[in-house]
């Protein structure tokens, strides 16, 4: 019983999964819950394996925190360049829009976001390449 709670303690939230999968699913459309236990299961388990690669690299390196950078590394380890170009395109946006708040700071010291909502929306569909689709998480050759 002791190791069912540790192995529950390492999967994500199945009202996340359940929220995640009703984005990409027609809206009339209903998952049963063994079908999101078994998206939890899954995507929890890959989580695990890219942070598992990731966590070597920063070992090997003798460092303790694994950065963005580390997972793109993970990803192209494991032969799955197609996230790590789109976790890349990301890093670089996010690091746009850090850059960017970072300015708007220096202009005016009371320009605050009120919530990273609020945040991610100055990326608007820039988030998005050319010939991605960012409403469909659950297409295998296309993310963010």
């Amino acid at each position: 019983m002791v190791t069912t709670n540790i192995h529950e303690d390492n999967l994500l939230p199945i009202a996340n999964v359940g929220r995640i999968i009703k984005q990409v699913i027609p809206p009339n459309s209903k998952v049963s819950k063994m079908a999101k236990e078994t998206m939890k299961e899954c995507a929890s388990e890959f989580i695990g394996f890219v942070t598992g690669e990731a966590a070597d690299r920063c070992k090997k390196e003798k460092r303790k925190t694994i950065n963005g950078d580390d997972i793109c590394y993970a990803f192209e380890a494991l032969g799955l360049d197609h996230y790590a170009e789109a976790m890349k395109r990301y890093m670089e946006r996010y690091r746009e829009y850090q850059n960017h708040i970072i300015s708007m700071r220096k202009v005016n010291a009371s320009a605050q976001l009120d919530s990273p909502r609020a945040e991610l929306s100055l990326f608007g569909d820039r988030l998005c390449g050319d010939d991605q689709i960012c409403s469909n998480v659950a297409t295998p050759t296309k993310f963010l």
